[in-house]
């Protein structure tokens, strides 16, 4: 009998997952089945792109895994009981149960309003295709002069601001950071920050934490009110629900609980990978949510699986971070680079160069999702890369 493999979820790692997965293993022993309600992949980290009306290139799974062995199984993910190996799923003929002998989680995670008032009511998101769309025609109905607020200082936020204000000189864009702008940043990558900022002429409210949302503006912790006839709200992202529901341990915030490998620490037959996996990095830390993350989750636990079905070698490259990729729309970018541990250091890459560098990672993350035999990077790629680098860092930095 063949092993059967479900991978829910086909974002960055749920589709990495899935087709490392079929090229590591024999057709004849193992069938991978991929999960998901969409039948396009969507490039997430492009939604800023897609909101202000720029065309993003289809990517249609039935292309990208045509010939893998990946069979697409479009259908939403309603349940998964990991004590009877099944996951509940729906489509538009109805309800069934899938039987898994092994399982990878890669559900991912969500926009969340934070508790904050209002929010859901009168914010626009971009962690969704829907989403982004949403705010593309709202952006498209207003007029000069009208003002956008975006909430959230992350790497999300300023896209967003950036990538609007290019794209409607027109409008009056702000941004509202509970901290300093960019201060995880370090001195360099925060005057590049600030120089992309004025130069497109955004409004940035400090050490404003927003309190509550109306449709016409948002309310901050210093009792100030920021007015705006668009609000986008990119302040986090929570995961999916469902994990929270079976009886996997869990955090507190309801990421799956992994080992080096991806593994479930209480169920061995499932795996996390992604937005769905509390999984340590140097340093002891949890690695954060994001693509920088996600995809070395997805190589290591689909290698890690085909390790344990074949007898081979487990996979031991420590997952790290390199830098931190930032667009500032279309012609200005930032490449923070960073420790292992994801903490800042004195170099950075900007301007134009920057904005190829970063068009490059999404174009990188997007092909290996149809082309998922790149392995971890090891430790002598890595120096070879980062000698490559290291002229240009130093004479833009």
């Amino acid at each position: 009998m063949q092993h059967r493999i479900i991978v829910l979820g086909a974002g960055y790692t749920g589709a990495v997952a899935a087709g490392r997965l079929a090229k590591r293993l024999r057709r004849e022993n193992v069938a991978v089945t991929l999960v998901n309600a969409e039948p396009d992949f969507v490039e997430r980290v492009r939604m800023h792109q897609l909101a202000v009306g720029q065309h993003l290139k289809p990517r249609p799974f039935s292309e990208m895994f045509a010939g893998t062995g990946v069979e697409l199984r479009l259908a939403r993910v309603t349940g998964v009981d990991v004590d009877r190996k099944t996951v509940a799923v729906t489509d538009a003929n109805g309800s069934e149960e899938l039987a898994y002998d092994t399982l990878v989680y890669a559900l991912g995670s969500g926009w969340s309003a934070q508790g904050v008032p209002g929010a859901a009511e009168h914010t626009h998101e971009i962690a969704s295709r829907s989403g982004a769309l949403r705010l593309r025609e709202r952006l498209a109905r207003l007029d000069a002069r009208q003002t956008v607020v975006v909430v959230g200082g992350g790497l999300t936020g300023l896209e967003a601001a950036t990538e609007i204000a290019e794209a409607r000189p027109d409008l009056d864009v702000a941004l509202a950071v509970r901290g300093g702008l960019g201060d995880w940043l370090s001195p360099k990558g925060r005057a590049h920050l600030r120089k992309v900022f004025g130069k497109l002429g955004i409004t940035v409210h400090e050490h404003a934490a927003v309190t509550g949302v109306e449709a016409d503006g948002v309310a901050t912790a210093d009792g100030k009110t920021i007015p705006a006839a668009v609000t986008v709200w990119t302040t986090g992202f929570v995961v999916h629900p469902i994990a929270k529901a079976t009886a996997l341990e869990v955090t507190g915030t309801g990421q799956i609980v992994v080992d080096a490998t991806m593994r479930s620490v209480s169920h061995p037959d499932v795996y996390a990978v992604g937005d769905a996996a509390h999984a340590m990095g140097p340093g002891n830390k949890p690695l954060r949510m994001s693509c920088a993350s996600g995809i070395p989750t997805a190589w290591q636990a689909a290698d890690a699986i085909a390790a344990r079905l074949t007898g081979g070698k487990l996979p031991d490259t420590p997952l790290r971070y390199f830098n931190q990729c930032i667009s500032l729309g279309r012609k200005e970018g930032l490449i923070q680079y960073v420790t292992a541990d994801d903490r800042a250091v004195q170099a950075v890459l900007t301007g134009r160069l920057a904005a190829v560098y970063k068009e490059l990672v999404c174009k990188g993350a997007a092909w290996g999702v149809a082309n998922p035999t790149l392995g971890l990077p090891t430790r002598r790629r890595i120096t070879r890369e980062r000698a490559a680098a290291g002229p240009a860092v130093k004479a833009l930095g």
